[in-house]
């Protein structure tokens, strides 16, 4: 009877590891041509593949004698998510090439530990607890990072699918982060802890799969509704004191609802009040500046000016700011760091990369550039 019982938990064990590694599959299928360019899509088949060789390697029956192969490629998991948490929250990521090296040194020093551990085990004991370490330390940077983006993500299906998302799979590196400390294969087959550990992968390719399959495409900001913010609209102009007026005749694409007076008085506050120059300036406070519910600003802001994130949504009025500053003649002595901070930014840094993001260039080479233009026109002006 108690054979029966074993038999049957190992045939659910079994098939949750099939049906994960399915979706897993399923998902990578999907998000190969739509996808095939962006670090965030080869990151996440990068994972899914990861899962898909943990629920088959970690099953009960597979040969213990793989495991000298199969451990060190697990043990890079958790480094790989890491850098899909990044690609995910963090708009302004790009993946580099020591990413890569990284996951490969990590992968190389797994290795050496599961090859020694047969002539120096106590040493390879110690770097499998550090190598544990280091995991712990991805999950937490990875878990940092979603709690560090989390205030100025304007995508709600992204704030609230990744999250469940990530907090199932930092539970998971944890679990195998931990099985170092008590120097023991990770979710060894046929251990007591291989039926939760197939239901927890079962569940995570679930919300995975809810993801990518509910996912649509971004669509293309709506000119006429990003026109009522800007006023760049024909039949849109701007007073002598920098007011909005648009034609009422304006009519917002239907498929974005986004109230058009709401984006009218935030591109007031930002344009006329330069409310943007406030430090420290959050969503919530410009929400409440308006009156509205954060999750109207927050809606209104992405799905009718195409930002997905509050602090590009601020930078972008930050750095016209600054580049008027810098093309002013009259401010040439005042320090960029002055006009950075008189713009909203609380440090010459941020301010730096930010601008050269949106400019290709760094301020100084701007100023220089901008001003020279002008001394050159000036005489022009004079001899007509």
């Amino acid at each position: 009877m108690e054979m029966t019982g074993v038999m049957g938990l190992t045939a659910i064990d079994l098939g949750l590891r099939g049906a994960t590694s399915g979706v897993f599959l399923l998902i990578i299928l999907v998000a190969l041509p739509r996808h095939a360019a962006g670090q965030q899509a080869l990151l996440g088949m990068a994972i899914s593949a990861g899962g898909v060789f943990y629920a088959i390697t970690t099953a009960p029956f597979f040969p213990k004698s793989s495991w000298w192969w199969v451990l060190p490629i697990l043990s890079a998991q958790p480094a790989l998510f890491w850098l899909w948490a990044r690609a995910a929250f963090d708009d302004d990521f790009v993946l580099r090439r020591w990413h890569g090296a990284l996951w490969l040194g990590i992968v190389a020093f797994a290795f050496a530990l599961t090859l020694g551990w047969a002539y120096w085990p106590a040493l390879a004991g110690a770097g499998g607890r550090g190598l544990a370490l280091v995991n712990l330390a991805f999950a937490l940077a990875a878990a940092a990072q979603t709690v560090k983006t989390w205030g100025a993500d304007l995508v709600a299906r992204r704030r609230r699918l990744r999250l469940a998302m990530l907090a199932m799979n930092v539970g998971l590196i944890a679990v195998v982060a931990s099985a170092g400390f008590a120097a023991i294969p990770v979710a060894v087959p046929g251990a007591p802890g291989s039926l939760p550990t197939a239901l927890a992968l079962f569940m995570v390719a679930m919300i995975a799969g809810v993801g990518t399959f509910a996912a649509q495409p971004a669509a293309a900001v709506n000119e006429a509704t990003a026109a009522i913010a800007s006023g760049r609209r024909r039949g849109a102009d701007r007073t002598p004191t920098g007011r909005v007026v648009v034609d009422p005749r304006v009519v917002v694409d239907p498929r974005v609802v986004v109230d058009p007076i709401l984006l009218r008085r935030l591109d007031h506050l930002m344009s006329v009040e330069r409310t943007y120059r406030q430090e420290g300036l959050a969503i919530g406070a410009l929400a409440a500046r308006l009156d509205v519910p954060e999750h109207r600003l927050r809606q209104a802001i992405n799905e009718g000016l195409g930002y997905r994130n509050f602090n590009a949504f601020l930078n972008h009025y930050r750095i016209e700011d600054a580049r008027l500053a810098l093309s002013d003649a009259t401010q040439r002595e005042v320090p960029v760091l002055t006009i950075a901070m008189d713009a909203g930014f609380q440090s010459i840094g941020p301010f730096n990369r930010a601008f050269k993001a949106e400019t290709g260039v760094t301020p100084t080479e701007f100023r220089r550039d901008a001003l020279s233009r002008a001394e050159i026109s000036e005489p022009r002006r004079e001899i007509g």
